[in-house]
């Protein structure tokens, strides 16, 4: 689990593809993989990477503590954008959180919910950025709701229900210490929405396609 606060920005220096189409990427994670509380990322820790969830694949060597490797599967390929890294890409990365650390942002699960596309960027006043994500997961967008864009905790600034598509707003410290300020139209983007959001929405349907919900709602009227 995460929180959507970004910790630091790493650099994609190997992105190499097995012929069984797992990608394993190595990704240095300059000064802050050994300053974590004089703690350096370990062999089995989960590190979220523009807001997927991976697993250190490789105990990092003396030599180069900084230097993460993570085994990807074609499952995850297909529903992120880290099919897309090449050597020189920068993510986003956040070690999962423990039972005393601040819930700065939400409560992120790293499982990337699907692959949203730029439509508007304007700089001018108020950093806005529209993005259109997959249809099927417009009912867990709601205003000021939660929502992890590449990994970062960003609330709903606004929703077009005509054009599929919802806004969010960034700051200059969210701009600063994260990627999503290179963003433009036509950029792919992960997202994955509030679980909360999910979990409500599942359980209404489930219970409104059974019936429950109905014989709920009529022995209470």
């Amino acid at each position: 689990m995460f929180t959507g606060l970004i910790e630091a920005q790493g650099v994609v220096v190997a992105a190499d593809r097995s012929p069984g189409g797992n990608l394993t990427l190595k990704i240095d994670a300059g000064s802050w993989a050994h300053c974590r509380a004089g703690v350096s990322p370990s062999l089995g820790e989960s590190i979220a990477v523009d807001g997927c969830c991976l697993t250190v694949a490789e105990q990092p060597s003396i030599e180069r503590p900084a230097l993460l490797t993570f085994h990807v599967i074609p499952e995850s390929l297909a529903r992120t954008t880290l099919d897309a890294l090449a050597v020189g890409s920068r993510v986003h990365l956040e070690a999962s959180c423990t039972p005393t650390t601040l819930l700065g942002g939400h409560i992120v699960q790293g499982h990337i919910d699907g692959v949203g596309e730029v439509k508007r960027v304007v700089t001018q006043g108020e950093w806005r950025i529209t993005i259109a994500p997959p249809a099927a997961l417009m009912p867990y967008i709601i205003p000021k709701g939660s929502i992890a864009v590449a990994g970062v905790s960003l609330t709903i600034a606004a929703i077009d229900v005509q054009t599929g598509t919802f806004d969010i707003a960034l700051i200059p410290t969210t701009l600063d210490k994260t990627t999503l300020g290179r963003l433009k139209p036509g950029s792919r983007i992960n997202l994955e929405c509030d679980s909360m959001a999910k979990t409500m929405v599942h359980w209404l349907t489930h219970y409104a396609d059974s019936g429950m919900l109905a014989q709920i709602l009529a022995a209470r009227s």
